[in-house]
């Protein structure tokens, strides 16, 4: 089954400390290259969140984000720091005989930035939560890789098909054409007001219709064919072989091209050459 190197995938979680979110994007690239954004509280976890999706992508140019959001209304416990409010208490107290029209209420003490903390961030909990969302995005990533990739498999076996089919129409036209093309040669032979030596003269339209020959690249491509649909059947990634292998095929359409002496061998030839452009637009997006 092939995949496809353009996908997307997202999700969210909630936690004690706030909103994580993780989004996965690709495109299409030559080799794996993974972007990873992280909050600062999941820094140190950015080499094992790379070795998770390189264990399940070989190819493609990923952006990993991870997000985290504080809560507005924190449901956590809160701290108070017993230390730096008593500390405040005596100041306020020894003010307070200094100045008598000072007052400060407990409750503003309170308010003070430091007194009141929020509940410490348990890191552990805090990254099992994110790898655990990225392993749930991955999921859905590569599910979707895969149905875009259904969708480019069904594409290339039918244009793989239609290639087929010509091949098969211009394997019936040769025998037709050589013949054709022998007796106008020979017509022309006979029409030359000169004499010729007609035993010589067939030896040379023999070897010119040997290299106007087109049985070898007709066999070629209907190998080419067999080896396209039996690396569509495979498991493993597949893009660079399937990138070489129409490389191989339009090597052999422009040989066939090349020795075309009759205007069906070359439509058929045009033919040949939209249909692998094609696929091969299709190839350059497979991982």
């Amino acid at each position: 089954m092939i995949h496809s190197m353009t996908a997307f995938a997202a999700d969210e979680h909630l936690t004690p400390w706030g909103l994580l979110a993780c989004e996965l994007r690709s495109v299409n690239h030559r080799f794996l290259d993974i972007v990873i954004r992280l909050p600062e509280e999941l820094r140190a976890l950015e080499s094992q969140l790379r070795e998770r999706v390189a264990a399940r992508v070989s190819r493609g140019k990923l952006d990993l984000t991870v997000r985290l959001s504080p809560q507005e209304i924190h449901t956590g416990k809160l701290v108070v720091n017993e230390l730096l409010l008593s500390h405040l208490s005596t100041l306020a107290l020894r003010l307070s005989t200094q100045f008598p029209a000072l007052r400060v209420t407990f409750a503003e003490l309170l308010q003070i930035p430091g007194v009141l903390k929020g509940e410490q961030i348990d890191m552990t909990t805090l990254q099992g939560h994110a790898v655990a969302l990225l392993d749930k995005v991955l999921d859905n990533f590569i599910a979707t890789r895969e149905r875009e990739g259904l969708k480019m498999q069904a594409m290339i076996a039918q244009r793989a098909s239609a290639i087929e089919r010509i091949v098969g129409e211009v394997r019936t036209l040769i025998p037709t054409i050589r013949e054709g093309q022998h007796n106008k040669l020979s017509a022309r032979m006979n029409h030359l007001s000169y004499p010729v030596d007609h035993g010589r003269i067939e030896q040379e339209l023999v070897l010119w219709l040997q290299k106007l020959d087109v049985d070898e690249e007709l066999d070629r491509l209907s190998s080419h064919i067999s080896e396209l649909h039996r690396i569509l059947q495979q498991r493993e990634p597949v893009g660079r072989r399937l990138d070489f292998l129409m490389q191989e095929f339009n090597r052999e359409a422009n040989t066939l091209g090349s020795k075309s002496v009759d205007s069906r061998t070359s439509n058929a030839t045009i033919e040949l050459k939209v249909l692998i452009d094609q696929i091969r637009e299709q190839v350059q997006n497979i991982e």
